[in-house]
């Protein structure tokens, strides 16, 4: 299945697809599946996947109403794509965290060896925007900023000390990331924290793709364009750690949290090993793109304000 959040007038909600330009409104529909029954998800992906077998459920449920009964019977909440405005799969995760050098394409660009475990850092959540949104950055701070096409996984259960068989028994679904790094800040920092933290530094989405339709992520065409240059062009297959492992190491002593992100790592052609390096500018587009995902687009805008 794939879900999507989105806002409507003032409301938010969120929904799962049942064709590229139409969705079920999950809460809305809630009533028409549970007579007899009291199914509450929450009004949000947040909140839904912090009760994800039931919000599976529930959305089965709504599939199978809307195809057995006539529309105007059948209590479903359609919605057209086209009509509502689609936002972040998540908003406030209790935490991100991005994998560093998970691609030996990249490590071949750098001339590094790859990692002999996975290398860890946190992005934090207050730099979520979703498709659509912008990418926003002052000039006088940086005037480095990267961009990274990344597969994301979405945890769905509370995961602490997980076998590597056992780790996609975590996985609520896969979507698409861009973790845009401010390289000046990245580099001089030492560390990674504030370059890849800044506000809206983290677009996600379009929709959050559950494993039964995606398998464990581990084969997937990745890529990134800038105003309509593909600069990454790769597959999930030269990860270095697969999903399945990146899960049993970070919750050897890291406890993973339901709508908890792994940023899995950005495969070869970012900006700053180009020659001449490409950073992003006022007006690029930049858009992500996941084989069975999508696209995820979003737009740049700079300002100069003195520090």
């Amino acid at each position: 299945m794939k879900f999507l959040c989105y806002s409507y007038g003032d409301a938010r909600s969120f929904g799962v697809m049942i064709a590229e330009d139409r969705f079920i409104d999950i809460p809305l529909s809630a009533r028409a599946v549970s007579v007899g029954e009291r199914i509450t998800v929450g009004q949000t992906l947040d909140e839904a996947i912090k009760m994800w077998e039931a919000t599976l459920g529930l959305a089965r449920k709504c599939i199978d109403l809307q195809g057995q009964r006539p529309e105007p019977e059948k209590g479903i909440v359609m919605r057209e794509v086209n009509d509502v405005e689609i936002e972040s799969i998540l908003s406030h995760p209790s935490k991100i965290i991005g994998i560093g050098l998970n691609y030996r394409d990249h490590c071949r660009e750098q001339k590094v060896e790859p990692p002999r475990h996975p290398i860890l850092f946190a992005k934090f959540p207050q730099s979520i925007v979703g498709p659509g949104g912008t990418i926003r950055w002052n000039r006088v701070l940086t005037e480095k900023v990267d961009f990274e096409a990344e597969l994301a996984v979405v945890i769905s259960k509370r995961a602490r000390q997980v076998p590597v068989d056992k780790a996609m028994d975590c996985v609520a679904g896969f979507t698409a990331l861009n973790d845009v790094s401010a390289r000046d800040l990245q580099f001089g920092d030492k560390q990674w924290t504030r370059g890849k933290s800044l506000d809206t530094f983290c677009p996600m989405g379009p929709v959050l793709v559950t494993p039964d339709e995606i398998g464990e992520g581990n084969r997937l065409a990745i890529s990134c364009s800038v105003n309509g240059v593909v600069y990454q062009d790769s597959n999930t297959s030269e990860m270095i750690f697969s999903v399945r492992e990146l899960i049993a190491f970070i919750t050897q002593g890291i406890t993973l949290e339901p709508g908890d992100v792994i940023a899995t790592g950005t495969p070869h052609g970012v900006g700053v090993f180009r020659r001449p390096p490409v950073f992003l500018k006022d007006g690029d587009e930049v858009v992500v793109t996941i084989e069975k995902i999508g696209e995820l687009r979003n737009r740049v805008e700079t300002f100069d304000v003195e520090l």
